[in-house]
């Protein structure tokens, strides 16, 4: 038997919006500029400026130039804090972005720029609310239990005053609840590769910070068990927690069940792919609306981001009503010189083999022929892959839709694809189902448009934008 060929997908990279997207950073350059900077850069074997990153001292003064050149912002952090690195955390910031710019859910006021932004375990560098106020204006509340921390994010804070009004610290009282025994230091599983934060942030789209929040009552949810994060009691600042961050960001998400839509997205970077999994499968249980996760990629190093929300998708969910279309079409128009009709073809083959359904492709004909289960159906409309973001044709995203708009219609669904040669660099692409009295002409209605979807983001991206 010949194994079913896997879909390549494009190594997510930097964010085209970060400021090191086009322009690394250039550790020549900046010792050059900041002599207390220089001591820390030596050539490599490659004889390329660099610096060592296990030494504390030179990541943290790194992190201050970089902060400063091209930020605009002054920051320090005393010896045995976390130190982050610039660039990764400006993509988790653009990539919130992202998710607070697009349609997936209803926007509730004209204003889109009104974002509140509610960092957990904001630590002393207060790296995200200090990115998001100076990138994009958004106003943050942070919070952190330990005093040091506490001390250096408002100084922070309070040595950028062109800022400073947009970004509270504030402190969470624990209720005496969270476990005083030891603990697995969730930093401690990233010191290999150089990262070893795990702030979450909470984006909320012009909806105020809930009074509420620190004050629900826990018991009215039977399903909550260990201690709470979002309502008000967090562990230490280098992120002590029994059972490390999968534990941490399930406590997260917990807390995301009384909250609900008190927020419009929840949000947390992962260290661990294994937990991303894991995660993802924690949110489907607890029934939330919309989960997104991206992959954050820094030179060797690889984090996830996970994303979630409970407001309603403004995206249209199979009906049982939907009005029966046996046929349908769409046009790929401004096709790139590269691409042919054979490649949109492949990839047709591609989009239903990934998740398992039998096709049988036609080079001659250009068709494809494809038999697809209802549970393969449910698997395309559950978990939307694409190699680029909707928006900004960046990373690789998933979306995962409530099950409960799925239902059951048929044993199999078939239907062909043809693809069609119109004018130069225009391609038609048809749909038709074999059976015209099938019960899922609407569930092949949705599949199509997603096909549509896809390949339009890949064959005709400056259309897509």
């Amino acid at each position: 038997m010949g194994g079913k060929k896997r879909r390549r997908v494009e190594r997510p990279s930097i964010h085209p919006r970060n400021k090191y997207s086009v322009n690394p950073p250039d550790f020549a350059l900046l010792a050059s500029l900041y002599p207390s900077f220089k001591p820390f850069v030596f050539l490599n074997r490659a004889g390329r400026p660099t610096i060592d990153w296990t030494d504390f001292n030179a990541t943290r003064e790194l992190t201050r130039v970089l902060l400063l050149h091209d930020h605009g912002l002054n920051w320090w952090i005393p010896d045995g804090q976390l130190c982050p690195t610039v660039p990764n955390r400006s993509n988790y910031i653009h990539w919130i972005e992202d998710l607070l710019s697009s349609d997936i859910i209803p926007k509730t006021s004209s204003d889109g720029n009104n974002v509140r932004g509610f960092d957990i375990g904001t630590g002393a560098n207060c790296i995200y609310p200090l990115l998001g106020a100076s990138l994009l204006g958004w106003s943050f509340v942070g919070t952190d239990v330990t005093d040091v921390a506490l001390e250096w994010a408002e100084k922070n804070v309070k040595s950028n005053p062109h800022i400073s009004e947009l970004i509270e610290i504030r402190k969470v009282e624990s209720d005496g609840s969270t476990p005083s025994g030891e603990g697995l230091h969730i930093g401690e599983s990233f010191v290999v590769e150089g990262e070893k934060d795990l702030s979450g942030i909470n984006a909320g789209d012009t909806q105020p910070l809930p009074s509420c929040s620190l004050d629900a009552d826990l018991g009215s949810n039977k399903s909550y068990h260990g201690p709470p994060v979002l309502l008000g009691v967090l562990k230490d600042e280098e992120m002590v927690c029994p059972g490390g961050e999968q534990a941490f960001i399930t406590r997260i998400i917990d807390d995301s069940v009384i909250l609900k839509q008190s927020f419009r997205w929840y949000t947390s970077m992962v260290g661990k792919k294994s937990n991303l999994k894991i995660l993802v499968s924690k949110l489907r249980n607890v029934g939330v609306t919309i989960v997104k996760t991206t992959e954050f990629v820094q030179g060797q190093t690889c984090r996830w981001g996970i994303a979630w929300s409970f407001v309603p998708s403004a995206r249209k969910m199979i009906l049982p009503h939907v009005a029966k279309k046996n046929n349908q079409a769409f046009m790929l128009e401004g096709l790139q010189r590269q691409f042919s009709a054979i490649n949109v073809l492949q990839s047709v083959e591609s989009f239903f083999c990934t998740i398992g359904a039998s096709c049988k492709s036609n080079a001659s004909s250009f068709t494809v022929d494809v038999a697809i289960s209802n549970d393969h159906c449910n698997a395309i409309l559950k978990t939307e892959v694409q190699g680029y973001n909707e928006l900004n044709n960046y990373q690789y995203m998933q979306e995962i839709c409530d099950g409960s708009s799925l239902p059951p219609l048929f044993e199999e669904l078939c239907f062909r694809i043809s693809v069609f040669q119109q004018i130069p660099g225009t391609l038609l692409v048809r749909g038709s189902l074999k059976d015209r009295e099938s019960p899922g002409s609407g569930v092949f209605w949705s599949i199509f448009q997603q096909l549509e979807e896809v390949l339009k983001n890949k064959f005709c991206r400056e259309k897509a934008s």
